[in-house]
């Protein structure tokens, strides 16, 4: 194939040259954003954001939906303000308009004051050699008010990770506090029908 395009989750790091990331969702009609900049049409911005930058993602543009509608209410409900559609993701924008998404506001896990998103932390746990597939919860915890908790399919049953292989693996990448303080080995991760990670 000359192109693919993908989307739905994160995109794997060693993808080839001819795979193309996008992102959007039902809300805007399919992909906006393509290799991390909009279309055409397309604005984009972080709403709120933090010092860092970091915030709730919004989207403007002719692609988004006029109303979600039900049979309760055939009339339907904007969902938009002033033509502007927060889409509960959580990312960054730099000074060139490139996109980074973190992942689902409502994945966002706050421990010891500082935010762990799964989904920086998830790929990089599949690329260890032990690991099958891995998904990142938090449980509470007295002290954080949550820890990081990976749960792993093992590549190898008979082999699997140990909780400081992980933490290692995880430090040399990204800040102390993305590193797992606790492991759940399991046999199958529950995902959607889609294939992705179920974590509600």
């Amino acid at each position: 194939f000359r192109r693919v395009v993908i989307g739905g989750a994160a995109p794997p790091p060693d993808r080839p040259a001819n795979v193309i990331a996008t992102y959007g969702m039902t809300e805007t009609g399919s992909g906006v954003v393509y290799e991390r900049r909009p279309i055409d049409g397309v604005s984009l911005r972080i709403a709120t954001p933090d010092p860092a930058g970091h915030g709730e993602l919004e989207v403007a543009g002719p692609m988004l939906l006029r109303a979600y509608r039900t049979l309760d209410d055939p009339a339907g409900r904007d969902p938009k303000v002033d033509g502007w559609f927060a889409t509960g993701d959580l990312g960054t924008i730099d000074a060139e308009g490139v996109l980074q998404v973190f992942g689902r506001a409502g994945d966002v896990i706050v421990s010891g004051g500082e935010k762990v998103w799964p989904a920086r932390v998830e790929p990089l746990l599949d690329r260890h050699s032990k690991v099958g597939r891995a998904m990142i919860v938090g449980r509470p915890h007295p002290e954080w008010g949550h820890e990081v908790v990976a749960r792993v399919e093992p590549a190898d049953p008979a082999d699997p990770p140990t909780l400081d292989e992980l933490r290692d693996w995880v430090k040399a990448d990204l800040p102390a506090w993305y590193a797992p303080r606790s492991l759940e080995l399991v046999d199958a991760l529950p995902t959607t029908s889609l294939g992705k990670l179920r974590r509600g």
